[in-house]
Formats: structure tokens, sequence, C-alpha cells
């Protein structure tokens, strides 16, 4: 069998901060037998010299794109344009399944090479529970970010800072704020609720029980939204364009955590377009006002914090990387969304390891 070659990548994107393995992790790896390169990425919270000293090799930004054929490539968000055609297997979070705007445009691109997209977010267990994730975090900072908004406190454009920074900004913000959680029970829902804790905000949670029948006045009852569901099929709409006209509205801020733009499981398909860092805040209404934070990258504000807890889930599954299990489920996935699209996929589409 082929040692298990891991090729972290750069993350093109400026404001990705984070890195799916940490420097302690990936001595593991090494100490396991694993072979690893990691490109040179100024922006990455961890130094390149941390990834040297713990037995890493270390290459350019951008040469996976030239690695061994049986290198599998690792990284966090979208790939740069080209190459148009994508041999290798690659381990990031594709946004390909569920109708997003590109999706098939990149499917196309892994069929063409021959390569495979193994989407962290579908790496889960037997009952189907993700196995490694931001959640936690990206709920923290989309309701962080929301209550010192609301408050009137919230410093742009935004920079990445510290757990403990965070925590001194929100408990030194001050005004009252009826608060609703959305996903309340999930990772996301906990990291939301934690952060408004931090504020002194004891929101209002809901979960798969509210939403099945959602008390739409309610929810325009409450003066900042944070919303964490995630869903895998077409459900109604929590908020439409109508509901934001509403005369007796409250609603004041909106936090997207889930960031579903363009795909027809969104739950929120008021705003067409993210935001970012340096605009985290977009008006959707004027009278009265209503405003939406939608950045689909939150956890990178926290780059240290997150990439060390996400890594630390990540490395059991990595250190198992085989056909079945948790990576066959990922590679089945793949297999459908091209399936759905009929796509055809290349020689090394149909396999997870080189033998």
């Amino acid at each position: 069998m082929t040692q298990l070659h891991l090729w972290l990548r750069h993350e093109t994107r400026t404001t990705e901060r984070r890195t799916p393995i940490v420097p302690s992790d990936a001595r593991g790896l090494i100490e396991s037998g694993v072979s690893i390169t990691v490109e040179d990425s100024p922006q990455r919270i961890f130094p390149l010299e941390e990834y040297e000293d713990a037995g890493c090799r270390v290459a350019e930004a951008g040469s996976w794109v030239s690695a061994p054929p049986h290198a599998v490539i690792v990284g966090l968000k979208e790939l740069p344009d080209e190459p148009a055609e994508l041999t290798h297997r690659h381990v990031f979070f594709g946004h390909a399944y569920k109708g997003q705007p590109g999706a098939e445009a990149l499917l196309r691109r892994f069929a063409g090479g021959g390569g495979v997209l193994l989407d962290l977010e579908y790496l889960v267990d037997d009952q189907g529970r993700r196995l490694a994730a931001f959640g936690f975090w990206a709920g923290y900072l989309g309701a962080a970010l929301a209550v010192l908004h609301h408050r009137g406190v919230l410093a742009t454009p935004l920079v990445p800072t510290t757990k403990e920074a965070m925590e001194a900004e929100l408990r030194a913000s001050r005004g009252d704020v009826s608060a609703l959680v959305i996903g309340a029970l999930g990772r996301s829902g906990r990291g939301a609720r934690a952060a408004l804790g931090e504020a002194g905000v004891e929101p209002t949670c809901w979960d798969l029980a509210e939403t099945r029948a959602l008390d739409r006045p309610a929810l325009l009852a409450h003066e900042l939204m944070v919303n964490t569901v995630l869903t895998t099929s077409p459900v109604p709409p929590f908020l439409t364009d109508k509901d934001l006209d509403e005369p007796d509205r409250r609603l004041r801020t909106i936090s997207d955590v889930t960031v579903d733009v363009g795909s027809p499981m969104n739950v929120l398909p008021i705003y067409d377009t993210t935001t970012e860092w340096d605009h985290p805040v977009r008006r959707l209404r004027e009278h009265p006002p209503l405003d939406v934070i939608a950045i689909d990258n939150l956890p990178s504000l926290l780059p240290r914090e997150a990439s060390t807890d996400f890594s630390a889930a990540l490395l059991p599954q990595l250190s198992a990387f085989e056909t079945g299990g948790p990576w066959g489920r990922c590679l089945d996935r793949f297999r459908q969304a091209c399936s759905e699209l009929s796509i055809e996929l290349g020689i090394m589409g149909g396999e997870l390891s080189d033998d």
C-alpha cells in the first residue's frame, strides 16, 4: 500500500487564516507514518517554521497542482479557477452538492481530470453526524458580531482576534436585546448561545420542534435573530421579502451563520450575496431598518481556536484514511452528485486508495 501523502495547500482567499491540520497534529501524523507537505502561506495562523519543526516538507504556495499523483490535497475553502481539470484527491469544503452557484462547474473539473472531491461537510459517522466541523465557532462569531452590531459597537473592517479579546468586547457592550437562536441545540447553536451569554443576553431557543410549525410573527417580534440551521432538503423559508415589509416588525439584525445563498435549501432567501470582512453588514430595509450579516468563513476570525479544535477532530480520520468508513461515504456522495448531474467520472473518481 502506498504511504499516505497529505499536501496542505495555501488558501487563496485573503481572509482565510485557518488550517485543517495544526503543527502538533501534523507531528503526530508523521510519527504514525504519514508524509506531509505544507505549502508556504503567510496568512495562515501557524507559521511555516512550526510545520518544519514538526517534520513536514515545505513547498511554494499553489504548487499542489504539480504534486505527486497519489498525494491527497487538503484545504478548507474554494480552489482557484485553474487548472481547468483536477487530477488529485481533494479534501475541503466544496459546497457543490446542494445546487450552489458554481457547483456543476467544480464537479466537471474533477470529472475532467479524474480527480475526487472528498467534501469535509459529508465526513460523517454511521448516524450521519459530522466528524469534524467548525460549527461551534461559526455560531459563536455569528452571534457575537450580531450583538455587537445591534449595540452599535462593531468595529470594521473585521480582523482576526482571540477568544479572550472577543469575550472582553461582548462583556463590555451594553444594551437590552431580545434575541432568537434557530437551530439552538446543534453545534452552531451552542456556539451562538455561548456568545450571547457572554454579552449578557438570554436568547429564545428554537430547534426542530419549533421550525416544523414556525411561528413567523414570534420570529419577527425578536430584535436579533441568529440562524444556524443546516438543511439537506428544501424546506419552507423562515423569512420572505414579504415578511420584511411587515409594519410591526421588531426584527433589526439577522446573522445567517449557515449562508446557503443560491441554494434551493436556503431558509433565508431574503438576500443574494454574502457579506465580507471589510463590509460585514448589509442593509436590507430602511423603514424600519433591518441589517444582515452573512459571512461564510466566520471561524477564520478566531483562527487559532477554530483550527485547533477542527484539527483535533480531523486527526483520527486522517490517520484512518481508507476506502471504507467515513471517507468511503464522502466518495459515495461525490459519485452521487456527479450522477445527478449526469457527469461521467474519470479513472481516479472511483477509488480512494492508490493500490
